[in-house]
């Protein structure tokens, strides 16, 4: 069920919102590999018409599916918008498009979770990555870890000190 309002609802008091969204129709694409947004949106909002617009206030909550840039381990990031605030306009330039009376408000819900979304996910932030092989052993992508030989000058230039 998307977030659509209803402008003749609000002639008598203000609207509440209040449940789940599934993440298909969040229509959320992060173009990352390391960001997938497949749980649902926990939102609990008022809305109010006030002055030619809407005004929503409340919180957001959403559970990303996320992979660590550094050691790629995979964890959930939460987006949590606990005072979560948005004004529409209805009329003039930046209005919203209003159809049979309704307003969508995933527009501008979709805009703020993505402001909020991680830029270089971390499990933790003292992550210090994958493990280091030991130096002068490269492993080939193959996957033994028989030792390589070394020509005579890396030899000596791994002997350097800086």
């Amino acid at each position: 069920m998307p977030l659509v309002v209803n402008l003749r609802h609000f002639e008598e008091e203000n609207l509440f919102l209040s449940g789940q969204l599934p993440a298909r129709e969040l229509d959320i694409d992060p173009r990352d590999e390391v960001i997938q947004v497949t749980q649902p949106l926990d939102y609990d909002l008022e809305v109010q018409k006030l002055e030619g617009g809407l005004l929503i206030q409340g919180s957001l909550h959403l559970l990303l599916d996320c992979q660590c840039v550094r050691c790629l381990k995979p964890f959930e990031h939460h987006v949590e918008l606990k005072d979560w605030s948005c004004h529409l306009p209805l009329e003039g330039e930046d209005a919203v498009p209003v159809v049979n009376d309704c307003v969508d408000l995933i527009g501008a819900v979709r805009e703020d979770i993505l402001l909020d979304f991680p830029r270089h996910p971390l499990c933790n932030p003292a992550c210090r990555g994958l493990p280091k092989a030991a130096p002068g052993k490269a492993q080939k992508p193959g996957g033994s870890a028989r030792s390589e030989v070394i020509s005579p000058a890396w030899a000596e230039l791994n002997k350097l000190k800086f």
